[in-house]
């Protein structure tokens, strides 16, 4: 456009060639923006490209330091929600870094020096901000990068957008085949046994403190000390979460909507009961909210998998829990040739007599009968796992779905053990469970409702809260209160609501009791 434009006289005259390719670049900019969808990395490019247009158009110069900080005013200004978005950290990020590690430099690098510094340079100083968002990084993207971000810009994209604009369809059909290509070798690169780097999520301290880090680092070659910097990355990979003492427990009722998932950890043992639902195909509670708690608290294993009954709001995640970390067993009332249980190490039926003991708490199978898995009449609900777990600090009773029947069988085989002080209420607060009997002998403290946020069962059934209440529970809800963390220790059982404990200023406090249904 520049060269163009300087090419006739008649139109330089009129508008020199720098404001004319500055306007020209902006329009096409502000084009290509509104057709990628507008997210947040491309508004951070308009703006950019908008800010240095603004300067050429006005004859000015301005660094890049605050052509950055005037794009990042527009974004929040037009959109303040933005800054929730992980993009809008890691794509600014990413810019900003890339202005400080070249802002000292003497002399331009050779190409290939220049794109292999730029790789390091993000990959480096983004690890802390990917560490605390998402608990994980690519160790293969420097790799995937160097042959994605060409073979995108320079064939996909054009072709793509020339393909929108004639219509011939071989255009069309050499972008798809180019991405085709390029998703081959990035499921490649995918597949390597050290793609990604998974961990705890740090501290907030330490990803400042690496963030410092990172800065020094980056410092101009010849800078005294930049060893220093690494010191700086080494606690937020280093500090664990902290694990409960012996004889205490913590416990995370997750919230997944209609469905159940229970994380129960000791000192030294983990155990999930449930995995919620599924939502399609390629999303799950599974790989959206069971493993990314798990990995951002510290536990890379499961010692103990419970399924209680086949439903789909409760097995929904497990496929995905069972691929994404190691499970030493698994208990469940499936039948024996259920898909879940083909390449399951240690598969078990759950039967009322079994027992175990991690760490001074005591966890007890209260249901099914063994016996009832030679009966066909029986509902996949009433023969749900309910577990009981005991520590010196108190009890949680998990009782799954099961309906009236099995709480009469239950008042019957072994009534004292049915008391606790948590309860998560069977079957999502369904009126064909939690009867008047069952819900005095359990008698609880606190009682979890998991349940869908304005789900189409309509639980929990307003009958069944007023029976909680009655008895004197405390009553929580997953989609008022979000997840429900316990902590049972010395000082009793300390109870969190999640959506409480993290609430945004636009969200309504929750009601301390949510006795409506």
């Amino acid at each position: 456009m520049y060269a163009g434009w300087r090419q006739s006289e008649r139109l330089a005259l009129q508008l020199p060639a720098r404001k004319a390719a500055a306007l020209a670049g902006a329009v096409a900019a502000g084009a290509y923006a509104l057709v990628a969808g507008f997210a947040v990395p491309t508004q951070r490019t308009f703006y950019m490209l908008a800010v240095i247009a603004a300067a050429l158009w006005s004859g000015r110069s301005v660094s890049m330091s605050l052509v950055l900080a005037w794009a990042l005013l527009v974004v929040v200004v037009l959109d303040p929600w933005a800054v929730l978005a992980p993009g809008f950290w890691l794509s600014f990020g990413a810019v900003a870094l890339l202005v400080y590690a070249g802002s000292a430099r003497l002399a331009r690098l050779h190409w290939l020096r220049e794109a292999a510094h730029t790789q390091w340079v993000v990959t480096l100083g983004l690890t802390p901000l990917l560490l605390a968002l998402f608990q994980q990084v690519s160790l293969v993207s420097p790799l995937a990068n160097a042959f994605a971000i060409p073979i995108v810009s320079l064939v996909v994209t054009p072709l793509a957008l020339l393909g929108a604009v004639v219509p011939i369809d071989a255009i069309l059909l050499a972008s798809h085949a180019a991405m085709a290509w390029c998703m081959m070798l990035l499921q490649a690169c995918a597949d390597l046994p050290v793609a990604v780097w998974q961990q705890h999520a740090p501290p907030a301290w330490t990803v400042v403190a690496a963030m410092l880090g990172v800065l020094w680092l980056l410092l101009p070659r010849g800078f005294p000390m930049r060893w220093a910097g690494g010191v700086a990355l080494a606690p937020m990979f280093l500090l664990l979460p902290a694990t409960p003492p012996a004889g205490e427990m913590r416990v995370a009722v997750l919230d997944v909507g209609q469905g159940l998932a229970v994380v129960l950890q000791t000192a030294q043992h983990a155990l999930l009961y449930d995995t919620d639902p599924k939502f399609s195909e390629d999303a799950d509670s599974g790989n959206r909210v069971i493993l990314p708690y798990l990995r951002g608290a510290g536990i890379g294993r499961l010692d103990g998998l419970v399924l209680t009954h086949d439903d789909i709001d409760h097995t929904g995640g497990a496929a995905s829990v069972l691929q994404g970390i190691s499970v030493d067993w698994l208990a469940s009332s499936l039948r024996p040739n259920h898909p879940l249980l083909r390449d399951v190490a240690r598969p078990l039926p759950c039967f009322a007599g079994q027992s175990w003991r991690w760490d001074g708490v005591r966890f007890d199978m209260l249901h099914p009968a063994y016996e009832s898995y030679g009966m066909e009449n029986i509902k996949d609900n009433d023969r749900g796992c309910v577990l009981k777990v005991t520590t010196s600090h108190g009890s949680m009773l998990l009782p799954a779905d099961i309906e009236h029947i099995s709480e009469l069988q239950l008042l019957e085989r072994t009534p004292q053990a049915l008391a606790a002080d948590v309860l998560v209420a069977p079957h999502h607060g369904s009126k064909t469970s939690s009867t008047q009997a069952f819900v005095a002998q359990v008698s609880p403290q606190i009682t979890v409702f998991t349940v869908g946020y304005r789900n189409r069962f309509g639980h929990p059934k307003p009958e069944v809260v007023q029976r909680y209440a009655e008895e004197g529970s405390r009553l929580l809800r997953s989609d008022r209160d979000g997840a429900v963390l316990f902590d049972f220790g010395r000082q009793g059982i300390a109870v969190q609501g999640w959506r409480e404990t993290r609430r945004r200023y636009w969200q309504d406090r929750v009601a301390e009791n949510l006795g409506a249904g």
